[in-house]
């Protein structure tokens, strides 16, 4: 299986769940948060939406300075947010070469190391994973009990 493919796939098998996570948030609860310090559905959500994306940026282009830009404000609905990011990350993993995923990006600055491309989409993945895992004790705390495997096996 071609290196790319198998990064879209990992991020779908994730990104599917999310997505299913998120359409079960009333747009009555977007402002809720756990606990007080914790972050907002909406906040969360968002974070992990454009940072994935963010990061992908920053490895299709082998520059940190991807990282910088900020999301522009949006009063979409946040499963409109996810479809639109989704698709976007989508497609700008499957335009990776073999050669921008074996490239070396300089985040000494922000992880203390050089990593690969392919090592970031990776630890993105990851991020992602973890977020997910906030955002399952979210829906559980807004009443929601039918709900779906951490991830969808293709």
């Amino acid at each position: 299986m071609e290196r790319k493919t198998r990064v879209v796939q990992d991020f779908l098998s994730h990104r599917t769940v999310t997505e299913e996570l998120i359409g079960r948030i009333a747009e009555k609860h977007t402002d809720y948060k756990p606990t007080e310090t914790s972050m907002s559905a909406r906040e969360l959500v968002t974070h992990m939406l454009y940072s994935f994306y963010q990061f992908a940026r920053t490895a299709k282009e082998g520059n940190p300075e991807a990282l910088k830009k900020k999301m522009e404000e949006t009063e979409t609905s946040l499963a409109e947010l996810a479809q639109t990011y989704t698709e976007k990350t989508k497609e700008l993993l499957e335009s990776f070469t073999d050669e921008e995923l074996d490239r070396e990006i300089d985040l000494t600055n922000m992880f203390g190391q050089k990593v690969t491309a392919e090592q970031l989409l990776q630890f993105v993945i990851g991020h992602e994973i973890h977020h997910k895992g906030n955002l399952f004790v979210y829906v559980r705390e807004m009443g929601h009990t039918d709900l779906p495997l951490y991830v969808k096996l293709r």
